[in-house]
């Protein structure tokens, strides 16, 4: 199993994560999600396969999310709007995000990881 990981080579918890998968042996691609952000049909595929709603893939304590007052603006917006402007910014995205194709973490849990990626 090849796992994808968008993630950001300056994050704690994508550093976590990664040691994690490097400890249990699994290969994975590591793709620079500021450099090179999911674009908005990938992120549509991943919302949908994580069962997640939209709003849990937003780095909700980054500077970005604070200065845009998303807070406040995205219960109003549709999610093909949060979609789109989650598209446009590497940074507004929550990380790392993992995924095989078929299933999804967002963020760093061990327990998680164990569940997801250690079967």
């Amino acid at each position: 199993m090849s796992l994808t990981v968008y993630q950001y080579p300056k994050c704690g918890t994508c550093r976590k994560a990664l040691k994690w998968l490097d400890e249990h042996n699994l290969e994975y691609d590591s793709v620079h999600i500021v450099d090179n952000p999911p674009n908005q049909t990938e992120l549509k595929q991943v919302i949908e396969r994580s069962d997640l709603p939209t709003k849990k893939f937003f780095n909700t304590s980054g500077k970005k999310y604070r200065e845009l007052n998303l807070k406040e603006r995205l219960p109003s917006m549709s999610e093909d709007e949060q979609i789109e402007l989650l598209a446009s910014d590497g940074m507004l995205i929550k990380r790392p995000i993992v995924t095989d194709g078929q299933q999804v973490t967002v963020g760093f849990n061990e327990d998680t990881f164990d569940e997801t990626w250690n079967s």
